[in-house]
């Protein structure tokens, strides 16, 4: 018999989340049955979209979603054997009980160099969503100027890397100079710390007098009203997240984005990654390469202890991981 440890959400978030909006529960976990298996988490994940979605998904009570790279320590399935490592959504618990279905085997040529936690980064959800936001939504093209917000985080510093491997002029921007250097260091063209410029609308005009073609928006509200004002003729805007946002009690007023949308006719289209789940290996053998070939560079944030993850994912939401944040059971 295997007891989990599991977080639950015994609050709905009011305002910016809280400790005490989480529980730590213990699960006694039933033998298995034929063709199921047991995994046990190595690495969980903790990412912005847990904020709007635990909402949106969960009732009280529920376990915290979530993804992990898990390793099978006993299995009754012919397809999984034990000792192999495995990305899984069962949310935020040491231990949990699988029919396979839902878990996806690292790819086999992983190298042993390689982290596994990169499965839950730059070469699995966020690195996917920079691949598909940037290549299917803003479509861009050798040439042109890419802005991307909250630049340093597991999204946007794949995106910025990507867009330069497409032959693009990249500008980012992140909220401490620490990570306006990271940027600079991974390629990015220009970088500025959107925290400490004394305009923001003057700091995107000096890093790009002539615009932009693309903007990847991690964050909107106030940010990506600015932005909208500096696109090029007929730019593209990839609405990947509102950080900005989703702590918010009140909702934030206007300005509003018809009027630059019409002058210049912009495109912008929100997206889930989860929309091109069937070209899913395709873009993790093109991400699994360039970080091989040292063309995609990663950082990751690792908090040590299960019993951390609360405080992992509130640091990740004030914006205090440099690349993505991690939980190390």
């Amino acid at each position: 018999m295997v007891t989990a440890k599991a977080w639950v959400l015994k609050k709905h978030f009011e305002g910016f989340p809280k400790t005490s909006d989480f529980d730590l529960k213990k699960i006694e976990l039933p033998n298995l049955k034929d063709g199921e298996l047991l995994l046990e988490s190595v690495f969980l994940s903790v990412d912005p979209y847990m904020r709007p979605y635990s909402r949106r998904d969960m009732k009280e009570g529920d376990i915290m979603i979530g993804t992990q790279v898990a390793r099978i320590v006993e299995s009754k399935n012919p397809a999984f054997t034990v000792g192999a490592f495995v990305v899984g959504s069962s949310g935020w618990r040491t231990h949990f009980i699988s029919d396979g279905k839902d878990l996806q085997l690292l790819p086999s040529n992983w190298p042993e160099s390689l982290p596994k936690s990169l499965a839950l980064g730059t070469v699995g959800m966020p690195g996917l969503t920079a691949y598909f936001g940037l290549l299917e939504v803003c479509k861009m093209k050798p040439g042109e100027t890419v802005l991307v917000n909250a630049a340093a985080g597991a999204v946007g510093s794949v995106v910025g890397q990507l867009a330069k491997i497409g032959g693009c002029k990249v500008v980012g921007c992140a909220g401490s100079d620490d990570k306006v250097a990271y940027l600079k260091e991974i390629g990015f063209d220009e970088a500025f710390n959107y925290k400490t410029v004394t305009s923001l609308d003057e700091a995107l005009r000096k890093a790009s007098p002539d615009g932009y073609d693309c903007f990847f928006d991690n964050v909107g509200g106030e940010f990506a009203s600015i932005a909208i004002n500096q696109m090029k003729k007929y730019g593209r805007i990839a609405v990947c997240g509102a950080i900005s946002q989703y702590n918010d009690s009140v909702p934030q007023k206007g300005p509003y984005v018809q009027v630059p949308m019409v002058f210049k006719e912009l495109q912008m289209e929100g997206f889930v990654v989860t929309r091109w789940n069937n070209r899913r290996e395709e873009g993790l053998k093109a991400l699994l390469k360039w970080v091989v070939e040292g063309k995609v560079k990663y950082h990751e944030q690792v908090t040590e202890g299960f019993e951390n993850m609360p405080m992992a994912f509130l640091g990740m939401l004030k914006g205090e991981n440099l690349g993505k944040a991690i939980v190390k059971v």
